[in-house]
């Protein structure tokens, strides 16, 4: 049995296997997101967020909130929840982009995981 491209289906079945696991195996560019279970392929971050070293993911200790808004910790910077850098994370988890991709600089954008996720 052949599918459309005269190939057998086994034969087609193993060439679709093998393209997908060189997308799932390229290498991440530093202005993408890495891979996660809600985005397989993961996700690029905005040009105005991320200048190829700004934006990481970074683990749920290292943001918190109060009644001001979201609370970087490692610098003790508030991003107030209705400021514009702060964007709605599509994997849901947090990603940070901040000004050289130091860990002691201000946040450009905040990707939050919306409530709930």
């Amino acid at each position: 049995m052949r599918n459309s491209t005269g190939m057998p289906f086994h034969r087609a079945s193993l060439a679709g296997m093998s393209f997908a696991l060189i997308l799932l195996s390229r290498p991440v560019s530093a202005h993408e997101a890495l891979p996660t279970t809600a985005k397989p392929l993961g996700w690029s971050y905005p040009h105005s967020c991320c200048s190829g070293i700004d934006c990481r993911q970074v683990s749920d200790k290292a943001i918190s909130e109060r009644l001001e808004g979201y609370v970087i910790n490692g610098t003790g910077e508030v991003v107030a929840y209705r400021d514009g850098r702060v964007k709605n994370s599509p994997d849901g988890v947090y990603h940070w982009c901040s000004v050289a991709g130091a860990d002691d600089s201000r946040t450009i954008c905040l990707f939050v995981p919306p409530k709930g996720y």
